[in-house]
């Protein structure tokens, strides 16, 4: 709760704009010089956020606001409170959200956005072929591989069907029944390479090898058309069981063509569904399934569903691998415009770790030639034929070179330790390494590199300051100094309560309730005998005693002040009884937040004119007269 209240309380104070700073001093508070620029920025962010305008400020007249502002920060750093650790851990904490757009290439993660988005405008019909490298294959194992499946390429060229080569050469199962067609697919169906390679190979054409996790791979790109959006649609199924027979399989085409006929005769589809479904999870919904794309279903399903034309449109009876279906089209929907698909498209490129990577090796090689990165092959090669632990590493060899800064043998196996990794090859984890150490040398240079990020520092250090200090001076001190707040509203009895009707509403269940509430009323009876009476056996009438302001309660407003008939309200079952109260002064307990505020207020200004009385303040009034007002 703290870290969101204390981050609106930053944003909305001092996160800035970046702008020139002149190095001019402006102001001397006791030893410390504020720049001209420091002011400006503050200044001008401060009065440009205004709701009303008519609230803006001349320099001169905002120079006192910002002092005490300062005097504030400057006071808390004396007592060091940026030293605590608590301070030191949070102030890390915005450090690394604020940091984390500065360690990415946003040009390139633009360029991916909108390529990513022309991906999903389209759909592309493909065929592959498959062939398997095994997890721990060497060097030597994976080139063969791939001269395998570069000479299958070639027999396609020379003539060879690319179905046919599939079920003579892939390993993937399916190939030997669907010869390699994988049907129509868009972004995010398929593994990242898998995918840029159908989006980059023109139709007609068969690629380059592709590397996957599951082997090398070649591709045929039939067809290349304009994304359908998304298709939802209900089923009915018959679900083809495990080591069927073809007297099962039969009897479940008998089953599915007598529904069939049923629902051309127009039977209630959703009914069939829940009575005669196999698939118990969409029988539940009428047979509805959730929304999907052409590229998110199998072939023999979302073809016959996208074929459908209208909604309402009903197919014959189609088989896949799992079963016979019959399908309903309920609704179709496109692809979504760039603008609104933007933020998912951001996210779903930070949460898939290939396409993440892919923007951060473009951003590590623009560091590596910005910092003149340099490897040291041969003591790299050394490395490479050695373990973790091995008794022969020389800790000195330099390994590489960042801005002329040597990184050796011992930062890297340091690493290995912080990362928790004892045990396998350097060369798993040698790359890893340099993009961490990279990465986290220009983490150091962000203050250096970008005073835009240098000045929201200083405004998240000065923010976090003057929250905490404000906390304990002012804030915790009003609420807890209960003797002095007492005080202070014996010298301060401003806040008055409004005519009031004080009594009760009532709400009774029947007439006759309402009957025994009046006798019992009339008699005054006390508000617990009255509910102890009529509530003995179940609850027969409500009462709720209080003191109402004009506005506040419709009912009463109603009854007192003839305001409007309240929206299912029963004026027979439901009055009040009591009087109207002049208006008079509010208890301390009764405005408590109130006086709390202003004692603040005072606590506050007592406080600054000690803060102007310990610290000397001048303020170059020539200088001060060259901002620009806003």
């Amino acid at each position: 709760m703290k870290h969101t209240v204390l981050l609106s309380f930053i944003l909305s104070v001092f996160t800035l704009p970046g702008l020139s700073q002149p190095d001019e001093t402006l102001i001397t508070i006791g030893s410390t010089k504020i720049s001209k620029g420091e002011f400006e920025r503050i200044y001008q962010k401060n009065n440009n956020n205004l709701y009303n305008p008519d609230d803006k400020k001349t320099p001169e007249d905002y120079l006192q606001l910002f002092v005490d502002f300062k005097l504030k920060v400057i006071e808390a750093e004396t007592l060091k409170m940026d030293t605590s650790a608590a301070f030191v851990n949070e102030l890390a904490g915005y450090r690394t959200e604020l940091a984390a757009p500065y360690l990415t290439d946003v040009t390139y993660t633009e360029q991916m956005v909108k390529e990513l988005y022309d991906r999903t405008t389209k759909e592309i019909s493909a065929s592959h072929l498959l062939l398997n490298v095994s997890p721990n294959a060497t060097r030597q194992e994976e080139e063969e591989v791939r001269e395998k499946i570069l000479k299958i390429k070639q027999e396609i060229i020379a003539g060879k069907d690319f179905g046919d080569a599939a079920v003579e050469y892939s390993q993937d199962p399916s190939a030997k029944n669907n010869k390699g067609e994988l049907g129509y697919f868009s972004a995010f169906n398929m593994v990242v390479p898998f995918e840029n390679a159908a989006f980059s190979t023109p139709s007609g054409e068969i690629s380059e090898p592709v590397r996957t996790q599951y082997g090398w791979h070649i591709l045929k790109v039939h067809d290349i058309r304009k994304n359908q959006g998304e298709i939802l649609v209900a089923h009915i199924m018959k679900m083809f069981p495990r080591d069927m027979t073809p007297e099962t399989k039969a009897n479940l085409k008998l089953q599915i063509d007598s529904i069939y006929t049923a629902v051309k005769n127009g039977a209630d589809f959703g009914q069939l569904a829940r009575e005669k479904s196999d698939d118990k999870r969409s029988a539940q919904q009428n047979g509805e399934m959730p929304w999907f794309a052409s590229g998110r279903m199998i072939q023999e399903f979302s073809k016959p569903a996208f074929a459908l034309q209208n909604k309402g449109d009903i197919s014959e009876v189609i088989e896949t691998p799992y079963g016979y279906h019959i399908i309903k089209k309920l609704d179709t929907r496109p692809v979504p415009s760039f603008e609104e698909s933007k933020k998912e498209l951001e996210a779903r490129i930070k949460q898939d770790p290939q396409r993440s990577q892919t923007s951060k090796t473009v951003f590590i090689s623009k560091l590596k030639k910005e910092y003149n990165f340099t490897e040291n092959l041969a003591n790299i090669d050394n490395l490479m034929k050695k373990n973790i632990g091995d008794s022969t590493l020389n800790m000195q060899d330099v390994l590489f070179v960042l801005n002329g800064n040597e990184y050796k043998t011992a930062q890297f196996i340091s690493w290995l330790k912080n990362e928790n990794i004892s045990k396998g090859a350097f060369n798993k984890n040698y790359t890893p390494w340099v993009e961490a150490e990279i990465t986290a040398y220009e983490d150091s240079k962000l203050e250096e590199k970008y005073p835009d990020f240098r000045y929201l520092m200083q405004e998240y250090h000065d923010g976090m300051l003057l929250f905490n200090i404000s906390e304990i001076k002012i804030w915790n001190f009003a609420a807890e100094d209960t003797a002095g707040l007492e005080q202070f509203y014996k010298g301060c009895k401003k806040y008055m309560w409004e005519e009031r009707f004080k009594g009760m509403i009532i709400t009774c269940k029947n007439d006759s309730v309402r009957q025994e509430a009046d006798k019992f009323l009339a008699e005054e009876m006390s508000v617990q005998e009255i509910l102890d009476l009529l509530n003995a056996r179940e609850k027969l009438i409500t009462i709720t005693e209080g003191a109402w302001e004009k506005g506040v309660n419709p009912i009463v407003d109603f009854y007192v002040w003839n305001g409007p008939e309240p929206a299912k309200f029963d004026s027979a079952l439901t009055f009040v009884r009591g009087d109207k109260i002049q208006p008079e002064q509010k208890k301390l307990e009764e405005a408590r937040g109130l006086y709390v505020s202003d004692y603040q207020k005072v606590i506050e200004e007592k406080w600054l004119k000690e803060l102007h009385s310990k610290y000397k303040v001048t303020v170059n009034k020539k200088l001060l007269k060259t901002i620009k007002g806003v």
